[in-house]
C-alpha cells in the first residue's frame, strides 16, 4: 500500500514531538511505502534539518507558506490570462463571502450555516481548479481582485458590524495571511507521479496540511484520513491573538479555520482525534461521529524504561525524604504558568521547609521563552530573598533552573526521576506529553485539569483547577507526607502509561485504519468499462463491496 503522509511543521524536520510520532510510525509499518508532502510553517521549522528517511520513504516533497511563494506563472495567452482572471474572481467571491458570511447570490440556494460550508468548499475547489488550468494563483491572491472581492464581501447587507467597518489596511492583512494558507492550491503535487499515486492520504495534523488531501480526493479520488493531537483551530485563533491581529483580521481567519476544518471532517473517510477533548471540538466543526475514532498519539517507552523500573524498586519500601523534592518538566512558555507553581512552592516550602523544586526546562527555541524563563527566575529569585545568592546550585537553595541534558538531567527521565512528586502547572495544554513521560517513569503526578489531562491521568494522579496556587500546592503536600500513597499512584500511573500510549498501540491503530479505509474507499485508478462497454474485470476490488460492520462467522 502506497500511503501519502501530509505534514505541516513536523516530519521530516527534526523537532518536536509532532515530528517524532510520524517518525516512530513509519518505521514500525515497513510493510506500506510511504511518500512524505512536507508544508514548513516557518524559517525555524527548517533551521533543526531533516531526519533521515528509511528506506520505506519514496519522495519527499517540500514548499514553503512563509517568505515569498515559488515563482510559477501563468500559461497560455491574452484570453487565457482573462479567463484565468475571471475564474478568479467568481471562485475567490464566493470564498471570501463565505468568509464573511455574506448573502448568497440570487438563486445559489439557502442562506443556512449548510449553505456558507458549501460556498466555502465550492470557492476553495474552484480556486485549486483555476490553479491547475491556467498555473499558479500568489500573484491573484495578493493583487487588486482579491482585495477588491473581500471588501465587497465585508460591505455586503447582513454582514457583522465587525466587518463592515474594516480598514484597507486589514484586508491587506488578511488577503497576505490567506496567500499563505492557500499556497497547497497551486502546488504540482496532484498528477499521477505525486499524490494520484497513493492508495490513501494521511494527513498527520489538521490546518494546511489537510488542503493536499482534499484535493487529491477532489482529482483523483484519493481517500483521506486526518489525524490531529491538537485542536488546530483552537490553536489558529490563539495565535491570531498573540501577533495582536485588529478584530476584524481575527475574525475572518478564524472562520476561514473553522470552515477548513469543517470541509476536511466532512471528505475524511476516517477521522482520528488524539484524546476526547480534540474529538469535542472536532463534533462541535461538523465531524460526523460515525468515522471518529480516537487513536492516542504513541510515544517511546523505552527512554524511561530504566526510571520507570527504579521507580518500582522504590515503590518496595517507601519512605519520606529528607529533602523532599517537586519537579517541573517541559518547555518554558507562559501556557505552562510557571508563575503559578512558583507561588504554589512557596506555600510548600512554608510547610515543609526542607522541600526543594527543581525546574527542567527545555532549550529555549526562540526569545519569547527566553524572556518568560527569565522573568520567572526574577521571580523566584523575589519570593525566596533569603536563598538567592546562588540560584543555579542544586542542594543550596529551594528552586533550581536546569536545562535539560545538564549534568542535572542528562535525559529527560533523569529529570523526572529527581522528583519525589512531578507537576503539570498549565493553564492550557492539548496532549500533556510531559505527563505521559511522567507516568512512563512511575511518579506520581499532580495536574490542572486542562486539555485532556483528565482523560491522560485517568485516576493515577491528583488534578486541581487551573490558575489556582493553593490547590496546587495542597495536593502536592498530600502526596509528599503520604509515600505510600504516592507510589501506588505512580505504579498505577505507568502501567496506564504502557497500556495506552506506546508505539506499538498507535501503530496497531494506524495499521487497522489503512486497511479499513483502503477496502472501502478504493482509489478508481482504471476506467470500470473498456471502449466497447464491457465490464473490465478485478478494475474493484472485491473487499471493497463488503459492508461496513462485518458479521462475525461462528
Amino acid at each position: 500500500m502506497r500511503i501519502a503522509l501530509l505534514t505541516e511543521g513536523g516530519y521530516p524536520y527534526a523537532r518536536g514531538e509532532g515530528g517524532a510520532w510520524c517518525e516512530r510510525l513509519v518505521r514500525a509499518l515497513p510493510q506500506h511505502a510511504y511518500d512524505v508532502y512536507a508544508l514548513s510553517r516557518s524559517p525555524r521549522t527548517e533551521a533543526g534539518g531533516r531526519v533521515e528517511v528509511p528506506p520505506q520513504v519514496g519522495q519527499v516533497r517540500t514548499e514553503r507558506l512563509w517568505g515569498e511563494p515559488p515563482a510559477r506563472p501563468a500559461t497560455g495567452g491574452r484570453a487565457d490570462r482573462r479567463a484565468r482572471r475571471a475564474a478568479f474572481g467568481w471562485h475567490f467571491g464566493d470564498l471570501a463571502a463565505a468568509l464573511a458570511g455574506a448573502p448568497q447570490r440570487a438563486g445559489a440556494g439557502p442562506t443556512a450555516a449548510r449553505g456558507r460550508a458549501d460556498r466555502f468548499a465550492a470557492g476553495l475547489y474552484g480556486l485549486a481548479e483555476t490553479a491547475a488550468e491556467f498555473g499558479g494563483l500568489p500573484d491573484l491572491l495578493r493583487g487588486e481582485d482579491a482585495l477588491t472581492a473581500l471588501e465587497a464581501a465585508c460591505r455586503a447587507p447582513g454582514v457583522r458590524p465587525l466587518l463592515q467597518d474594516i480598514t484597507v489596511t486589514e484586508l491587506l492583512a488578511v488577503a497576505a495571511l490567506l496567500e499563505h494558507q492557500l499556497r497547497p492550491l497551486s502546488l504540482p503535487w496532484y498528477g499521477p507521479d505525486a499524490l494520484g499515486s497513493a492508495d490513501v492520504c494521511h494527513a498527520v495534523s489538521g490546518g494546511p496540511a489537510t488542503l493536499p488531501g482534499l484535493l487529491a480526493k477532489r482529482f483523483c479520488g484519493t481517500p483521506l484520513i486526518v489525524t490531529e493531537y491538537t485542536v488546530r483551530v483552537r490553536e489558529a485563533l490563539l495565535a491570531h491573538r498573540a501577533a495582536g491581529l485588529t478584530p476584524a483580521v481575527r475574525a475572518l481567519l478564524g472562520d476561514y479555520h473553522r470552515l477548513l476544518a469543517g470541509e476536511s471532517y466532512r471528505q475524511a473517510a476516517l477521522i482520528t482525534p488524539g484524546s476526547t477533548h480534540v474529538r469535542r471540538w472536532q463534533e462541535r466543526c461538523g465531524a460526523p461521529a460515525e468515522r471518529l475514532r480516537t487513536v492516542y498519539p504513541g510515544m517511546d517507552a523505552a527512554r524511561f524504561a530504566r526510571a520507570g523500573e527504579e521507580a518500582e524498586a522504590e515503590a518496595a519500601a517507601p519512605a519520606a525524604h529528607a529533602d523532599p523534592t517537586v519537579a517541573w518538566v517541559g518547555r518554558a512558555e507562559p501556557a505552562k504558568d510557571l508563575i503559578a507553581l512558583l507561588h504554589a512552592f512557596r506555600t510548600i516550602r512554608a510547610e515543609e521547609p526542607q522541600a526543594r523544586l527543581r525546574v527542567f526546562y527545555a532549550p529555549a527555541t526562540d526569545e519569547r521563552s527566553a524572556a518568560y524563563l527569565g522573568h520567572c527566575r526574577t521571580l523566584a529569585a523575589q519570593l525566596f530573598p533569603d536563598e538567592a545568592a546562588h540560584p543555579h546550585a542544586v542542594g543550596e537553595n529551594p528552586v533550581t533552573f536546569e536545562e535539560i541534558g545538564s549534568p542535572g538531567a542528562p535525559e529527560a527521565a533523569d529529570a523526572y526521576a529527581a522528583g519525589d512528586v512531578v507537576l503539570l502547572s498549565s493553564s492550557a495544554e492539548g496532549f500533556p506529553l510531559s505527563l505521559v513521560e511522567a507516568m512512563f517513569c512511575g511518579r506520581p503526578t499532580v495536574s490542572t485539569d486542562v486539555g485532556a489531562v483528565r482523560e491522560v491521568i485517568g485516576g493515577t494522579g491528583l488534578i486541581v483547577p487551573p490558575r489556582n496556587p493553593r490547590a496546587l500546592a495542597d495536593a502536592t503536600l498530600q502526596l509528599l507526607r503520604g509515600p505510600e500513597r504516592a507510589a501506588r499512584l505512580g505504579a498505577a500511573a505507568r502501567e496506564r502509561a504502557l497500556a495506552l500510549f506506546t508505539v506499538s498501540t498507535c501503530t496497531r491503530a494506524f495499521r487497522d485504519a489503512y486497511l479499513s479505509v483502503v477496502a472501502h474507499h478504493p482509489v478508481p485508478r482504471e476506467p470500470l468499462h473498456d471502449a466497447s462497454g464491457a465490464p473490465r474485470p478485478f478494475t474493484t476490488p472485491a473487499e471493497s463491496l463488503a459492508p461496513t460492520t462485518l458479521t462475525p462467522c461462528h
